[in-house]
Parts: structure tokens; C-alpha cells; sequence
């Protein structure tokens, strides 16, 4: 054996061969002799033993040896090592990254117990009073806690009081290793019994946050405020029972200007992620509502973190904009937004109400520019409650002080966005001049720029009504700007002067001859690099007066201004020129307003569009430096980069390139939507774009254009082929098409992560199922539909599970509610897309679809309990509508359910279910006149009881009403038998007519003409008659003549003449 080892020592090949096929021999006395050659080996070598087992993998010849040896070198000796590096090593950087790969190594082998001498290592360390051993280990515990988690749950109860112990260690490095695990701990431990274990571990956690804030140690310090906020993220409830001691805590360091500004941001950040937690903590935070009181004053001051530099005043360009604002400035304007948005209005205005009038009357002006912020950056989170108190709109813009008027531009500009249109109608005789005056003011540049960019905001929320009274003064205050101010006030104006058109419209065409010529000699003449945005914005500009005063008093300028584009392109744009990405939007603009003529110019501006279209997204992964810190990279403050963090890992994603991609992505959509069979010849190639797009999960815009493009570049397709302009293609190459899009749609909707584009998908497959219909869509596609429907349904319901689950909680209150009901508002519109979607699948497959539907109606079924929502239960009586109207059998087969669904809707007390109850119900008289037959009378009595009622004609009623109208009418005409002694024929025409609900209006006005014109049958008795016909004469002098002739050409040639004639012998 001695002849053995020494040949294994001096590195022979075929020696050290033989002790592995040893190892695997099923002699046991033999392997146990192999395995302690190994270990003596390895004891006095362990290079020796990894370069024979590297060598024994790369040249044995022998299969079962190189399996083994690459066995072996990962099972032990690398394990092995690692562990002694661990306990061996001093040098912090390089044992950190030991550690690490330790954890790496572990998360991959430790579940399938390959590792078993981790976990007691781990132990022995954490109680060997070794510092740097201790650190090492609570690292790998806190990496692990997620991967190992039913392992160490055990030990729960000894590891806490380790972890206890680590915590009050001497040394900076072992309590934050203990706060990070014990963080881990907390955040990883599925049952709430176990986490709440380490409750009592929360004053020691605090404790260790105050002793390390005294070492002056920022980075270590850092981590530690990190660990509470990774808490407040994951599990704010475990906090609860402390949460005043915690929250008192925090708020001393968040306000203590002793400590750095990154340390008191974070100490917020915890406050504000406690602020944040809806789902999981609803409306905890506001139990504590003098902490909140004292966090709103926190950020106030972090306002206050702002100087007045010369530079800002100056206003060439956007570049000293933000000259002068701290850290805390940028961070509390931040927060303030996200705490108004968590905590909503009724917590935080009355904050404000104490608070901001105090500040706008102190005598310094930092004071008043903070209570302005404060305006601007709470208003989205707290609109309905400030509508009640709109009278701050004025305040701040006559302001001694250039940064206060700067500030309150932004304020009115922001209520302007988060309180329209209300707060224009309201305040616009405030609003207008005051803004108009600022402008004025030639010595401040950059405050003239944000009044105009104020006026922007109330331009977009503004009826066109109120702003006519505005232009004579808005215009030629914005053109003196445009001629005679700085850049950057020119660009402001340019801007605004194209909201202004936008939101004008027509009214915009009297100045359109003073206008025009300006904007075109902007764009002309800007030929600068300095210039290129001016040229980019005059070009919007252009294209947005050109929209609003229409194609034929644009149409000249607009092929003058296509040419100058067509001649600026040819120059080869510099890459960063933002007219580039102007041109893209702009060209979108006059197509919609050219239309047809447009085509001409469609080569010019598509290679840009495809281009920009199937750019790759622009994603950079970085992981630490050699020194274990974080990366510092220039893109850190970068506006166009978005970075996230992945434990060790820093995600940078370039937004610029997404934004450009989604831009173009619109574009493309709206080519097709306006140009239809037009743009049939780029069809083929922008699908192939935009299929893959469907989950582009990276931008959510750009899943929403790609999914609305489908439909329109279907229709192109289907309308070319239909009108012979397809190049010879039949309908054979739509049904290509459509099976070429149809599926990566349908499976596109099983991960979609956004309900908003979801309800977009929903649109989509409902737009292609009108648009082809049974003709090319196979019921094994229309199957694939189905299982996605019933896949919504389900997860929409559990959802809605989940938020009514939210309702019962000791925290909830009426912000809670309020909340709710937004994140509801979602979910009702995808259920109405839903029940839209499986209306246009009946429509077009009638009773076809029913053995589809008949798998639905579990989930239907649960939008009609009496438990349900009104708007649950109106899309479920909506779905039931559309089986009555499109299937005979479907219809058959459930009357005697749906029936006594639609009669009690008609007595809701909600108007909602009542109209589609009775627009139900006059389907049912119109399509299924023998169902509806069998409940008649029953079914008049409601319906003339809701026509007939108290305030039936009001706002909330009207809808209601004029479909019980509709429903009557419907009744009288096709179903004859029905009994009058009600009096159904008179109360219809007393109804009449209706000037609500436009569909029923046509359907209603249509019958009366039919009801006249069966003069002398039993639909229509004399006396009825005549009152018909002078309804009619009536109706022709009360509406607008366009109104009454578009009706009148909708009749057939016969009608028409009957019709002219009756009315005539009426003295018409």
C-alpha cells in the first residue's frame, strides 16, 4: 500500500487510474482501502488530486473512469475545498466571493442531498465566535433561505437565537450578516406561525440599525435599512404588532440631518413601501395617522433641499433645468406621488390643507416653491378630493420669485392633467390669463417655456367650447413667443400651440392663414444641430393644425411639407436628431387627415416605420466588479435607461430604444387602420413584424399596437381581395393570413401580464371574428378561443375573489374601497370585452357556437348569483341577451331560465341590469316571438311600469327607459297576438321619441314608419295612426335636418314615398 501512495504522490497517471476503478469496485475491502489512499492523498494535496482527476477526464480511455473522476471532482473535492477556503481564508473580498460561490454551488445540488455536511458546517461557523466565519455563514444562510427553506425550518428556533446573538456581535460585519439573514428568514418562511418566531427578534433588529447608524459605517448602515424595507415589501403585517416603535424609529433617522442624505432616503423609502402596501397590509399605515402627518412634513422639508442658481435662468436648452435640486428635492418630489397614489386623498389633503398655507406665505422662497411641488406631485393620488377645493389653481404665478412662478406652472400644469377636464371647466377664467401673463415676462425664459407647457396640460382636458373664448389672446401671445423668444421658449410655444390647435379643432381654421406661414418658416430655416428639436417640434406642430382644420384647407401645405420631408430624408438624418422619430408621428398625422391621398407618400416614410419596428430591445447584464462593490456606470442617471437589480446582477434596459420601437409600432396601426386596402402591399411584411410582437414582454405598448394591428391588417387583406386588388390573391391567401396570426394571438393571451391589453386581445379576436366569420374560421380555432375565454373567466374571478377577501380586513377603510373600485373598473372592462367578444362569435356562428358556450356556462353562471356585482351581473345578463337574439336552439333550450332572469331585471334597482334586461326582452319579442309570447303579459307589465315611473326620463334612467321604449315597440311589431288592453300601442307613441340611446332611437323611429305605413292592419288602429304621423311631422321640425334626412334615406324607395305621402295628407 506504501508502493501505492508513493506513486499516487509523484503524479503517476496509471496509478492514480487504478485507485478510481478501485473505488468502484464491489469488493469492499478493496474500496475501503481506495478511499483512505484518497483521503491521505488529498490531505497532503489537494492540487494533486484535482489536476489527476482534470487529467483522468480529458485522457483515460476508459468511459467508467472519466465518468467517475468528474463524479468526484464535483461531489468532493471541490465541496470539500470550498468549505476549508471558508474556514481558512482572511481576506474579506476574496472569502465574500468564496461565499458566494458556495451559495451558487448549493442552490444547484442541496435538494437532491449532495451536500449534507453544509448545513452542520454552516452551524459550526455561526457558533465558532470567529467573525469572519460567522459573517461568511449567515451570508450563505441569508442566500440560501429560498432554496433550503423546509430544511432549516426545523431549526427555526435555535437559528433565531443565533441569529439574536450574531446581531449583538462587537463587529459592524457579523450584525449586518445576522439583520440580513434574519431579513431572509422573515421573507422566505412560508407559514405565518413559523415567521412569527422571530417576532420578538424586532427590537433587536432595531437596535442593530441604531448601533451600526453610530459607527458612521454609510454602506453598512445601507444594507441594514435595506433589510426593513425587503421586510416591508414582503410580509408589512409581521410588522404590525411593533409598527409604531418601528415607524418612530425610522422617522428619527429619516429626519435627522446628522446622517447622510442616502441614509435618510432610505429610512423613507421603508416608510413609503409601508405606505405602499395595499394588497397586503390595506390601509395599515393610516392607523397611524400622526406618523403620517409627520412623514408628509419629512418630505416637505427634503423639498426644501434647493438652490437658486444663475445657470437655470438661462433657457437655450433643457440642460440647467435641474440646476440647483438636490437629492432629497428629486427623492421627496418622488415619494410625495407615491404616498399621495398609496394613501389617496381623504388622508392627505387635510395634510396639505395645514400644512401649505403656512408655506406659501413664508417670507422665503424655498418655502413657497416646496408648497407648490407638494400641489403638483400629490394631485394625480388625491384628484377627487382636491376637486372639492380648486381655488389654489392661482397661486404662486404672480410670485415675486422666478422659481415659485416656474413652480406654480407646474402645479397648475399637473392639476391641469390629474383634475380635467373639471378643473378647466371650472377655473379656466383663472387659469387662462394668468397663465397668458407669465408668458409675457421676457427676463425669465424658462418660466415663460412652463407656462407654456402648463398650457399644454389644460389644452388636452379642455372643452373646445371654452377654450374658443381663449384663442384670439393664446395665439398671439404663443406667436410673439415663437418669434421672439429664446430656443427653449420657442420649442415651449411650438408645443402648445399644437394642444391648442389639437384640442380646438375647427374652430383652429381662422387662424390658420397667420399661423401656417410661421411654422413653416420655422421648419425651413432650422437647420442647426442646436436646432434640430426646434425643427422637429414646428414639424408636429404642422401636422396637428393640419389635422385640425381638415384636408381641404390643408391639403396644399400638407404635399409642400411631404416634400420638404421627402428632401430631408435624403440628407441622412444624424442618428441623435430627433426629427427623425417626429417625422415618424407626423406622416401618421397626415394620413389620417389625407387619407387615400396619403399613398403617394407611404414609400417615403415605411423604411423608417419597418426599421424602427424590429429593433431588439437594447439589454445589458452586469454583475459585481472584482472588489465585490456595486457597479457604478454612467447610465445610473441616464433618463433613457431604465436599470434593475437581480440580486448581484444589474439589468439596464435602454427605454429610448423601446419608446422609438413602440412609436413606430403605433404608426404602422394606424397606416393600416386608415389605408386599408392602401396598405395591402405592406402587409405580408409588417405582419411577420408584428406577430412575434404579441409577446414582447419587455413594453407593454408595443404588445398593445401589435395586438390592435392584427384585426386592421386582416381587414386590409380581406377588403383587397374582395375589391380585385390583390394581385390575383384569393380568398384562400386571407385564410393564410388569418391562420398565420390566429394562434400566436390566442396563446399570446395565456401570459399576457397587463389587463388593459388583454381587453385589447379580447377586441382583437372579436374585430377577426366579425370580419371573416364561419366562412374561413374553423370551429377547432374558434375552440382554441374558447379555452382562453374560460381561462379569463376563471382568473378574472379569482381576482375579484381575492380584492372582495381585501374588504374583510381590520385595516380596510374607505381609501381601501376606493381603490378597489379603480382596480374594478379594469376588471369590468374586460368582462365586457369578454361578453363582446362571445356576442360577435354568436352573431356570426349562431347556434354553431352553443356547444362552445355550453362549456362556459360555469363560469357565466357565477356573474348571476346573488352575491355578484351590478356590473358582474349586467355582463352576464348582456351574454344571455345574445344567446336570445342570435340562436334559435341555444335560445329554445334555455328561455325557461333566461326568461325570469330578464323579468326581475326589469324591477333592479340598478338602471343598468334594467337596460339589459330590456333590451333582452325586446330581442326576445323580435327574434323568438313565441318564446316571448308565453310571459307577454307579465313582460308589458314591467316594461311599461319602468317607462311609466317617477324620474324615468332623468340622466341615470335614460338609457333604461328608452330601451323599455324599444322593448314595446318591438313587442307591438312582432309579436301581433299580443293584448292591448294595457294601452301598449299609446304609451309607445307617447314615448316616442327617443334622444338617448342612439341605437334604439333608429331601431324605434324605423318601427314607427313601419307602424304608419301598416295603416288598417291590426298593428296600427286608426287613432294610433294618426298620432304616428303626427309624431313623425313633429319630429321633423324638432331635429336637426340632417338628423331627420339621414333617417329618412335610410328607407327603401316605397317607404319613403308612402311615408312623404301620409305626412303630406297630415298637413306636412
Amino acid at each position: 500500500m506504501e508502493a501505492s501512495y508513493q506513486a499516487l504522490l509523484s503524479g503517476d497517471a496509471a496509478a492514480f487510474e487504478a485507485l478510481i476503478q478501485q473505488l468502484m469496485s464491489a469488493d469492499n475491502e478493496a474500496r475501503k482501502q481506495a478511499e483512505s489512499l484518497l483521503d491521505q492523498l488529498k490531505q497532503h494535496s489537494t492540487d494533486l488530486v484535482v489536476g489527476n482527476l482534470m487529467r483522468l477526464m480529458r485522457q483515460s480511455q476508459n468511459p467508467a473512469s472519466r465518468d467517475m473522476g468528474a463524479v468526484m471532482l464535483r461531489k468532493g473535492v471541490v465541496k470539500t475545498e470550498l468549505l476549508n477556503c471558508l474556514r481558512e481564508e482572511q481576506k474579506h473580498s476574496t472569502l465574500k466571493k468564496i461565499g458566494d460561490t458556495v451559495s451558487g454551488l448549493a442552490e444547484r445540488v442541496y435538494d437532491d442531498s449532495e451536500w449534507p455536511e453544509l448545513l452542520p458546517f454552516l452551524f459550526e461557523c455561526v457558533q465558532s465566535n470567529q467573525p469572519r466565519q460567522m459573517e461568511s455563514a449567515l451570508r450563505i444562510f441569508a442566500d440560501l433561505a429560498g432554496f433550503i427553506m423546509p430544511v432549516l425550518v426545523p431549526h427555526v428556533n435555535v437559528l433565531r437565537e443565533q441569529l439574536a446573538r450574531c446581531m449583538s456581535h462587537q463587529e459592524t460585519d457579523v450584525k449586518i450578516a445576522g439583520l440580513s439573514a434574519t431579513t431572509s428568514f422573515i421573507r422566505d418562511l412560508d407559514e405565518d406561525s413559523d415567521r412569527n418566531k422571530f417576532q420578538d427578534l424586532i427590537p433587536v433588529m432595531l437596535q442593530t440599525v441604531s448601533n451600526i447608524l453610530s459607527t458612521e459605517e454609510q454602506d453598512s448602515a445601507e444594507e441594514a435599512l435595506e433589510a426593513f424595507i425587503e421586510i416591508a415589501e414582503a410580509h408589512p403585517t409581521f410588522l404590525w404588532r411593533q409598527l409604531d416603535v418601528v415607524v418612530n424609529n425610522m422617522l428619527q433617522v429619516a429626519q435627522s440631518p446628522q446622517f447622510p442624505e442616502g441614509i435618510r432616503q432610505l429610512a423613507a423609502e421603508f416608510l413609503v413601501c409601508l405606505c405602499e402596501a395595499r394588497e397586503k397590509a390595506p390601509g395599515m399605515m393610516r392607523k397611524l395617522p400622526q406618523y403620517i402627518s409627520q412623514l408628509f412634513t419629512c418630505m416637505l422639508l427634503f423639498l426644501l433641499d434647493v438652490t437658486d442658481e444663475a445657470e437655470w435662468h438661462q433657457a437655450d436648452s433643457e440642460q440647467y433645468q435641474a440646476e440647483g435640486e438636490g437629492d432629497l428635492y428629486e427623492f421627496g418630489q418622488e415619494c410625495l406621488d407615491r404616498i399621495a397614489l398609496a394613501l389617496g386623498g381623504k388622508t392627505m389633503v387635510p395634510l396639505a390643507e395645514q400644512a401649505l398655507p403656512q408655506l406659501m406665505t413664508d417670507a422665503r422662497w424655498e418655502q413657497r416653491h416646496a408648497a407648490l411641488i407638494c400641489l403638483a406631485q400629490i394631485a394625480e393620488g388625491c384628484a377627487k378630493v382636491m376637486l372639492q377645493n380648486k381655488q389654489v389653481t392661482g397661486l404662486g404665478l404672480q410670485d415675486p420669485h422666478a422659481k415659485v412662478r416656474w413652480a406654480a406652472c407646474q402645479a397648475v400644469g399637473q392639476m391641469c392633467t390629474d383634475l380635467g377636464p373639471d378643473i378647466q371647466n371650472d377655473e379656466h377664467a383663472v387659469i387662462v390669463p394668468a397663465l397668458t401673463e407669465v408668458m409675457k415676462d421676457f427676463n425669465e425664459p424658462r418660466v415663460q417655456a412652463h407656462a407654456a407647457a402648463a398650457i399644454v396640460n389644460f389644452s388636452e382636458n379642455c372643452d373646445e367650447e371654452i377654450l374658443t373664448g381663449y384663442l384670439d389672446n393664446l395665439i398671439t401671445q404663443l406667436l410673439g413667443l415663437l418669434q421672439n423668444g429664446q430656443k427653449l421658449v420657442k420649442e415651449g410655444a411650438l408645443t402648445a400651440l399644437a394642444s391648442v390647435a389639437d384640442a380646438a379643432n375647427a374652430h383652429f381654421i381662422r387662424y390658420y392663414d397667420t399661423v401656417m406661414p410661421m411654422l413653416k418658416h420655422v421648419l425651413y430655416s432650422a437647420s442647426s444641430k442646436a436646432e434640430q428639436l426646434l425643427r422637429a417640434k414646428a414639424l408636429e406642430c404642422v401636422s396637428l393644425v393640419g389635422m385640425a382644420v381638415g384636408k381641404e384647407r390643408f391639403r396644399a401645405d400638407a404635399q409642400e411639407v411631404m416634400a420638404f420631408m421627402q428632401q430631408l430624408q435624403s440628407t441622412h438624418l444624424d442618428p441623435d436628431d430627433p426629427t427623425g422619430s417626429y417625422m415618424l408621428q407626423a406622416g401618421a398625422r397626415f394620413c389620417k387627415c389625407l387619407g387615400s391621398e396619403f399613398l403617394p407618400y407611404l414609400p417615403m416614410v415605411m423604411p423608417q416605420l419597418i426599421q424602427s419596428a424590429s429593433l431588439s430591445p437594447d439589454v445589458t447584464v452586469r454583475e459585481q466588479d472584482d472588489d465585490g462593490e456595486d457597479i457604478q456606470e454612467e447610465d445610473e442617471d441616464d433618463d433613457e435607461t431604465e436599470t434593475l437589480y437581480y440580486g448581484d446582477r444589474k439589468i439596464s434596459i435602454r427605454t429610448s430604444v423601446l419608446e422609438e420601437k413602440a412609436t413606430a409600432c403605433n404608426m404602422l396601426c394606424c397606416y393600416a387602420d386608415e389605408l386599408e386596402v392602401g396598405f395591402f402591399p405592406y402587409v405580408e411584411q409588417v405582419t411577420q413584424i408584428m406577430v412575434p410582437l404579441l409577446k414582447f414582454y419587455f413594453h407593454e405598448e408595443v404588445r398593445q399596437a401589435a395586438v390592435q394591428a392584427v384585426p386592421e391588417l386582416l381587414k386590409s387583406v380581406y377588403m383587397a381581395v374582395s375589391e380585385g386588388k390583390a394581385g390575383g390573391a384569393d380568398m384562400q391567401y386571407v385564410k393564410q393570413m388569418l391562420d398565420y396570426v390566429w394562434q400566436p394571438l390566442i396563446e399570446s393571451m395565456v401570459k399576457e401580464p397587463d389587463l388593459e391589453v388583454l381587453a385589447n386581445m379580447l377586441e382583437a379576436i372579436q374585430d377577426t371574428v366579425r370580419l371573416v366569420g364561419p366562412a374561413l374560421l374553423t370551429q377547432e380555432q374558434l375552440g382554441q378561443a374558447f379555452e382562453r375565454f374560460r381561462a379569463v373567466l376563471d382568473h378574472s374571478a379569482k381576482r375579484r375573489k381575492e380584492r372582495s377577501a381585501i374588504t374583510t380586513g381590520e385595516d380596510f377603510d374607505d381609501e381601501e374601497a376606493e381603490a378597489l373600485e379603480e382596480e374594478n373598473e379594469l376588471e369590468e372592462d374586460l368582462l365586457d370585452q369578454v361578453q363582446t367578444c362571445l356576442g360577435a362569435v354568436l352573431e356570426q356562428f349562431g347556434d354553431a357556437a352553443m356547444p362552445l358556450m355550453e362549456g362556459l356556462m360555469p363560469q357565466i353562471g357565477m356573474l348571476l348569483t346573488p352575491k355578484s356585482s351590478v356590473e358582474e351581473k349586467r355582463v352576464g345578463i348582456c351574454i344571455m341577451d345574445d344567446i336570445m337574439e342570435h340562436t334559435q336552439e341555444g335560445a329554445n333550450k334555455y328561455a325557461f331560465q333566461i326568461l325570469p332572469l330578464l323579468l326581475d331585471g326589469c324591477r333592479s334597482p340598478e338602471a343598468s341590469i334594467r337596460q339589459s334586461a330590456l333590451y333582452g326582452l325586446g330581442s326576445v319579442a323580435e327574434h323568438r316571438p313565441q318564446l316571448f309570447q308565453a310571459v307577454a303579459q307579465d313582460a308589458l307589465t314591467r316594461i311599461m311600469a319602468v317607462i311609466t315611473a317617477p324620474n324615468s326620463r332623468d340622466d341615470t334612467n335614460g338609457h333604461a327607459t328608452e330601451n323599455a321604449v324599444s322593448a314595446l315597440g318591438k313587442a307591438l311589431q312582432h309579436t301581433p297576438n299580443v293584448p292591448d288592453s294595457l294601452g301598449v300601442a299609446d304609451l309607445w307613441v307617447q314615448s316616442l321619441p327617443l334622444t338617448v340611446d342612439a341605437e334604439e332611437a333608429k331601431t324605434a323611429h324605423k318601427q314607427l314608419v313601419g307602424l304608419v305605413l301598416a295603416h288598417g292592419t291590426e298593428l296600427a288602429e286608426s287613432d294610433t295612426a294618426d298620432q304616428m304621423v303626427s309624431l313623425l311631422t313633429q319630429m321633423q321640425g324638432s331635429l336637426p335636418p340632417q338628423v331627420f334626412q339621414s333617417f329618412f334615406n335610410s328607407l327603401s324607395a316605397k317607404e319613403r314615398k308612402e311615408l312623404q305621402s301620409r305626412m303630406t295628407r297630415n298637413g306636412t
